[in-house]
């Protein structure tokens, strides 16, 4: 337990900064769930109406420090190269 008035606000702060993270994370991980399943059902044009808004949802995590830049980076490299395929 926090002794202190500070650690006591600090842990207050954590666990709201923590529900944030946890609700980016699920955003993105949906994200990512949704582009593999439009990319094994073969749907060209949901596929091309969805891959900006999967970019943008990608980093808008990114910059908010959910998740790494260069993981980012790499998943939208590798859907782009599946999508050309």
């Amino acid at each position: 337990m926090p002794n202190t008035a500070s650690a006591i606000r600090r842990v207050r702060r954590v666990v709201k900064q923590t529900a944030v993270n946890r609700l980016r994370k699920s955003k993105y991980r949906a994200a990512v769930k949704k582009m593999e399943d439009l990319i094994k059902k073969g749907e060209k044009d949901k596929i091309k109406s969805f891959f900006p808004k999967f970019q943008s949802i990608l980093i808008k995590v990114t910059k908010t420090g959910t998740i790494n830049k260069k993981t980012a980076s790499r998943k939208i490299s590798k859907i782009s190269k599946k999508i050309s395929k």
